[in-house]
């Protein structure tokens, strides 16, 4: 009973969707609490106006260095942007002027740049985890709970607390799981067969 009382009190993994996938949330689970992040990350760096992004560009964690498309370096000078929470790296004007790409790659700008998370480690990490089995896993797992908080909402009612409160919400949360624990056990238990008399 202890032994399931610290895993429910100080799990080991979270599952959840983009709404956990921020960088910051990743970097609290991760760095301050030890939580593997089984989660999809929040990411829009994707441009949809065909030009590179930021995945297009190679990271060199020893360098400290982006590659372009081109084969050209971006450098940071490591002053921390966008409220302390990336870096932003830039290539030399003199790389873009001349290059080949410059039309796919910083069409209206002078130079490229890319800026990095801070937490970049722990949106690897999170990636990393949803490309593998337990991430596949995961993602099972989860959607077989969202569809419990959907039936929960949409046929029960419970699109909204009415009861004030964290002891009135766990109290109304309560009766609302408590019939669709009952569908849940109903459906366990065997229906007699009738019998020819």
């Amino acid at each position: 009973m202890e032994a399931l009382l610290l895993a429910t009190l100080y799990p080991t993994r979270l599952l959840g969707d983009s709404g956990y996938g921020s960088a910051e949330m990743l970097g609290w689970l991760v760095y301050e609490h030890g939580i593997e992040p089984h989660v999809t990350v929040f990411d829009k760096s994707a441009r949809a106006d065909g030009t590179f992004s930021r995945e297009d560009f190679t990271y060199d964690h020893t360098s400290d260095v982006y590659t372009c498309p081109g084969g050209k370096m971006l450098t940071t000078t490591g002053t921390l942007v966008n409220d302390g929470a990336a870096m932003l790296y830039r290539a030399s004007r003199h790389d873009c002027t001349d290059c080949a790409l410059k039309v796919r790659c910083c069409p209206k700008d002078f130079v490229r740049k890319v800026s990095r998370s801070i937490y970049e480690g722990t949106r690897n990490l999170a990636r990393e985890i949803a490309r593998s089995w337990e991430g596949r896993t995961s993602r099972r797992l989860r959607k077989k709970i969202e569809m419990l908080f959907a039936h929960l909402k949409r046929i029960l009612k419970l699109d909204r607390l009415r009861l004030r409160g964290p002891n009135g919400a766990r109290d109304e949360f309560t009766l609302a799981a408590t019939p669709q624990n009952l569908r849940k056990i109903a459906k366990l238990i065997a229906m007699p067969v009738a019998r020819p008399a």
